[in-house]
């Protein structure tokens, strides 16, 4: 199991619409996120004041301290059954967060006010989880000192692990969790600073972890609202599935567990770089098409320069073999221009279905405009 969420996201291949790509002239890659991105926990500098000196007859402010923290404690030993599930915005993976714990601003989990303690949840592969469950059972004493431990959540048999570590100078104590989903992994990672753990115990985030749960579906029309672009018009695809928060999102006729290729589906995003000028757009479109994963045996047919919602594009078709089943498939990869960055379309279909499903393609490329 990944100790945190960079890990995991090492391991993770590239989304289709956000690969990184070296061309002539990049702009900020602030929407390579394949799945949600690792935060940096940052040391948390606290100002230090001096003590007044005591006073006789002043009453001990100390019972009072100390009734604060036993509140504290028990509150956040207790929240985890006194709530209902809560679930970041865009993911598939929630749970009752402890006391003090907000939804984050900068990445898909919660975190304290003053961003000290951060919880983060994301999905993995199906097969992650197995491959977690089957390591348990093989090793059930764990690796490099670092036991694994089994948790009954809403969601079903859990794994988690706990661990010491450093953050720059500050020590802080790490959980991974890792539970089953129909057609992903949930995982959730936990970092506490030292000077949290005496209210961020083990048996609060032991809590914690078991209050998780798993959603098959994300509403579409959250899933849509994090976009930075909007989307007028779905073409009465089946299934809407953000394969990146705030970045890149699929729509599909099929599904994980059946694979997207076996049925029109189109994948739409932003990439952080551009061509370097007007004449480098074929390059850059053809360059780029070459990264579309899960495709083998491409063929570029054509690739033209158009003009999509009024601003320079490139559109390039691609013939090849798609999916475990071998599908022929026909593809279309739109590209729309900005200064630093750029949209990137692309639509899939069966081969034998493109005449249908080339008209869908085109209504939703038509139906995209950026955010005010």
């Amino acid at each position: 199991m990944p100790r945190n969420r960079s890990e995991a996201g090492e391991r993770t291949p590239a989304l289709p619409c956000c690969r990184d790509t070296k061309t002539a002239k990049s702009g900020p890659n602030g929407t390579t996120q394949s799945r949600a991105p690792s935060p940096r926990f940052h040391q948390l500098h606290r100002p230090i004041f001096e003590r007044p000196p005591c006073k006789p007859g002043r009453p001990s402010m100390k019972p009072l301290r100390y009734f604060a923290a036993v509140t504290l404690l028990v509150a956040a030993t207790s929240s985890a059954s006194a709530a209902d599930p809560v679930f970041p915005p865009g993911a598939r993976v929630g749970m009752t967060p402890l006391v003090g714990l907000n939804k984050a601003r900068a990445f898909t989990g919660f975190e304290t006010e003053d961003q000290g303690v951060k919880v983060l949840v994301a999905d993995l592969p199906a097969e992650a989880y197995g491959e977690v469950a089957n390591a348990f059972k093989a090793n059930p004493g764990g690796t490099g000192g670092i036991k694994p431990e089994s948790i009954e959540t809403k969601a079903g048999l859990a794994y988690y692990t706990v661990e010491n570590a450093k953050d720059g100078a500050t020590n802080v104590r790490r959980y991974s969790m890792i539970l089953p989903g129909p057609a992903f992994s949930g995982y959730v990672a936990v970092q506490v600073p030292e000077n949290a753990s005496k209210i961020y115990t083990d048996d609060a985030v032991r809590q914690m972890f078991a209050s998780a749960v798993i959603r098959v579906e994300v509403p579409v029309e959250e899933q849509l609202g994090m976009m930075p672009f909007k989307i007028g018009e779905l073409s009465s695809f089946k299934n809407v599935r953000t394969l990146a928060p705030g970045a890149a999102l699929i729509l599909s006729d099929s599904d994980e567990k059946k694979g997207f290729e076996v049925a029109p589906f189109m994948i739409i995003g932003l990439i952080g770089s551009t061509a370097a000028s007007p004449d480098d757009r074929g390059r850059f479109a053809q360059q780029i098409a070459t990264t579309i994963p899960g495709v083998r045996d491409g063929r570029i047919t054509t690739s033209e320069p158009v003009r999509i919602d009024g601003q320079p594009g490139y559109e390039t078709r691609i013939d090849a073999i798609s999916g475990k089943d071998n599908t022929p498939v026909t593809i279309v990869q739109w590209l729309r221009f900005g200064s630093q960055t750029s949209m990137r379309i692309i639509g899939s279909s069966p081969r034998d279905d493109w005449t249908k499903a080339f008209p869908r393609f085109r209504a939703v490329r038509d139906g995209i405009r950026p955010r005010a």
